[in-house]
């Protein structure tokens, strides 16, 4: 059964003004900034916050949030603070009011397993059924929630078309489209200061957009990871990490390193 909607904290019917209130008052984090983004001759916002907002199509799109990835551990015996969930989706909340978002596009691993949808915890639901009540939700699945049932509301297809763009969790080789996916939670690892960082990011070739986990307890592989270099088909790809009010771009230049030097997908 779906959860009543709330009118107080998130859920519910309420303003733009009112979400970004409440943020403030819990000192969430906010979108730093976006930065411009082209594919496939689109033009895109790239947001620092690990979205992508698409304003031709009024439309957000996100990946692999896993969501209930703490109450998973937890039940596996690895204790986490259990508020992975409802940090995710006030992040959304957030994103969809700063830029008065119509359309949601979740491309898969949406949750972190196949029962995270029935586990969801009570607040979360609140606020997720409030979102996909304000707005046209769309669950794409992905290989973690092949059985999702759209729950807590919002509409449930394997992939989808937006305009000349196929979305979709993991590549379609067969199709020629230009495709936006997730699934691959790219992470470019660099030297900044002596220290060895990694920031998620997205990797981009003529006809494959990889979209960064939004998530926040997802891991990630470096860009260099030979599963990446498979997903673009052998073609030559950037990695592209939006910073402040600039789109850093970094050419992929060894894509075939061993699995020992990369970093590990724990999603």
């Amino acid at each position: 059964m779906m959860p009543q909607c709330s009118a107080k904290g998130f859920g519910g019917n309420i303003s733009k003004n009112s979400i970004l209130a409440i943020a403030k008052e819990r000192k969430l984090p906010q979108s730093m900034g976006m930065v411009p983004l082209s594919f496939a001759s689109l033009n895109f916002l790239a947001l620092t916050d690990h979205a992508l907002f698409w304003p031709e199509q009024n439309a957000l799109l996100v990946a692999d949030l896993h969501l209930e990835k703490a109450s998973w551990y937890a039940g596996h015996g690895q204790m986490l603070p259990p508020y992975d969930s409802r940090g995710n989706l006030e992040r959304l909340a957030v994103l969809i009011a700063q830029h008065d978002v119509r359309n949601v596009y979740c491309l898969g691993d949406n949750y972190h397993d196949s029962h995270g949808e029935k586990r969801l915890e009570p607040e979360a639901a609140k606020i997720l059924c409030g979102l996909t009540t304000q707005t046209r939700w769309i669950w794409i699945t992905g290989n973690h929630d092949r059985e999702l049932s759209a729950l807590h509301g919002g509409h449930v297809v394997a992939s989808d078309r937006l305009g000349p763009v196929l979305l979709c969790h993991e590549p379609e080789p067969a199709d020629t489209r230009p495709q936006i996916c997730g699934h691959f939670h790219p992470k470019l690892r660099m030297q900044l200061r002596r220290r060895s960082v990694a920031r998620r990011c997205y990797t981009m070739s003529d006809k494959l957009l990889i979209m960064p986990s939004f998530g926040n307890l997802t891991g990630g592989l470096d860009v260099e990871h030979k599963a990446i270099a498979d997903a673009h088909d052998g073609e030559p790809y950037r990695a592209l990490l939006p910073v402040k009010d600039r789109l850093a771009a970094f050419d992929v230049s060894h894509p075939h390193r061993s699995d020992k030097q990369a970093e590990t997908l724990h999603g």
